[in-house]
């Protein structure tokens, strides 16, 4: 996110808090990506920051995460939180001091996260392993409307075929691309295994926001994109 932006974003996040008066003295950037995490303190928010072009309706460089869907996948975020803490799965909810909702201020849609310290020691991978099964499972009781994950790859086939959309790609990178995606595709439709709503980039990407994974009896820090797939 460019400089001017990115301060932008902050001044948004704390406008958005001081409405709850919750005291915002400092902030300090977690994540600077597609969208900006920043920890308010001392009121301890963590505050998910997407920009208007972010926002904007789609235009010729679409992509799956272009203006409507984009503002459809923040408010299906929060609702699948909700329905994850209220049956105790284990992850990072929406600060209770705040309305569970999108906010949006001077263009910028906001929400609003509790925030948990970074665990300073390596965890059994087993350790890991035990949350994800807890939260596939939480994630099995939740009816929330989501899209399908062949949506994105329909979206990508799409952007692969338009050379308005893709004009720097390689005739033959371009026919590699659409010849994989089209065979991937009929293998996974073609297993028909049951389905259930899934997360999304949960673990190990520098490019996704600060969030974290707890349990009953720690939290531990993890990243999340935020976006549930079905």
């Amino acid at each position: 996110m460019q400089a001017s932006v990115a301060q932008r974003a902050v001044a948004a996040a704390r406008s958005t808090a001081s409405t709850f008066d919750l005291p915002v003295d400092a902030t300090v950037v977690l994540n600077d990506s597609n969208r900006l995490v920043v920890r308010l303190m001392p009121c301890d928010v963590v505050a998910r920051v997407t920009p208007p072009e972010a926002l904007a309706p789609v235009t010729a460089r679409a992509s799956w995460l272009s203006g409507e869907a984009y503002q459809a996948r923040l408010a299906t975020e929060v609702e699948v939180v909700k329905r994850l803490a209220e049956n105790d799965s284990p992850v990072a909810g929406l600060d209770p001091r705040v309305e569970p909702r999108v906010f949006v201020h001077d263009g910028f849609a906001i929400t609003m996260w509790t925030y948990f310290a970074p665990v300073r020691r390596m965890l059994p991978s087993a350790d890991y392993a035990q949350v994800l099964e807890c939260l596939h499972a939480g994630l099995r009781q939740i009816d929330v409307p989501t899209p399908h994950f062949m949506d994105r790859v329909a979206a990508t086939q799409q952007d692969v075929a338009s050379r308005d959309v893709t004009p720097d790609l390689a005739e033959t990178d371009r026919a590699l691309l659409a010849n994989t995606l089209r065979d991937l595709s009929e293998t996974i439709v073609n297993r028909r295994a049951a389905e259930q709503i899934l997360h999304g980039e949960l673990l190990g990407s520098p490019k996704r926001s600060a969030s974290a994974i707890r349990t009953r009896t720690k939290h531990w820090s993890a990243s999340s994109g935020g976006s549930y797939w079905r």
